[in-house]
């Protein structure tokens, strides 16, 4: 509601896109509180209905659909807040700078805004807003974060620590984007060009070149690293692709490769 309200403000040709998932009584006709402020402020308005089946990993496969039938370009809400407890769930499960990172500006214009500032903007303006009693199950990982891990992590440090966490994310993505860059003078397929880059660029031109669309994991990487290095012959990666070395040249089995 508040990204509303500032692309608004912001002078641009809003459509607002209000997407149904299905997972609880009366979600439906939360549209309705959607397209009575796309009324209010003139915006484009429309409503999606997705399936999502119950389930393990049910916020990914949820953000999935949700996605799948938004337009290319979409921009969401996503605050400095959302920014920090992403970081910390990557974390957790081990990412690279890439997702220490977090969250790129590209999509998500009001990262830089904390999530009582958006609360605050609703509540001058009047809006009526939806609290998703979802995103206080404890069931989540992202609501543990939220309501337990964040909280301790304040107390302990005594300062802010989503504000620090997502400062830190900014200045990750500027190195990030600098090795991405340089990483893409590489032919992943050549292995004396692997070879001979520092590791941190080699192991990017990898990731590129396997990413299906998601990027491999960091065991899949090294051991196409040392296919290239020449200490094994082939391997085996996820969804029955394998990787060879003829002579200097690695090959891609299984799927069309996807060098950019």
């Amino acid at each position: 509601m508040a990204l509303l309200v500032l692309a608004c403000a912001a002078g641009a040709a809003v459509t607002a896109v209000h997407v149904d998932h299905g997972l609880r009584d009366g979600s439906a006709e939360e549209a309705s509180v959607v397209a009575a402020a796309s009324a209010r402020f003139g915006t484009g308005f429309r409503s999606e209905t997705v399936v999502v089946a119950p389930g393990p990993n049910l916020e990914a496969r949820a953000r999935s659909a949700r996605f799948a039938v938004l337009p290319p370009g979409v921009l969401t809400g996503h605050t400095a807040d959302d920014q920090a407890e992403t970081v910390l769930i990557n974390l957790l499960r081990g990412a690279g700078v890439d997702g220490l990172a977090g969250m790129g500006p590209n999509g998500h214009p009001i990262l830089s805004l904390r999530r009582q500032e958006t609360v605050a903007l609703c509540h001058a303006h009047e809006l009526e807003v939806v609290q998703d009693p979802s995103n206080d199950d404890a069931r989540f990982l992202r609501n543990r974060i939220r309501h337990d891990v964040l909280p301790l992590l304040t107390a302990v440090a005594q300062r802010d620590v989503a504000a620090v966490i997502a400062r830190q994310a900014s200045l990750l993505r500027g190195d990030a984007d600098l090795l991405e860059l340089l990483s893409g003078d590489i032919d992943p397929t050549d292995a004396r060009a692997l070879m001979a880059a520092p590791l941190a660029l080699a192991r990017r031109s990898v990731r590129r070149w396997l990413a299906n669309p998601m990027p491999p994991s960091a065991d899949e990487v090294e051991r196409v690293l040392a296919v290239a290095g020449g200490d094994v012959i082939a391997c085996e990666l996820e969804g029955g692709r394998r990787v060879t070395r003829t002579a200097w040249v690695l090959r891609l089995e299984g799927e069309q490769s996807h060098v950019r």
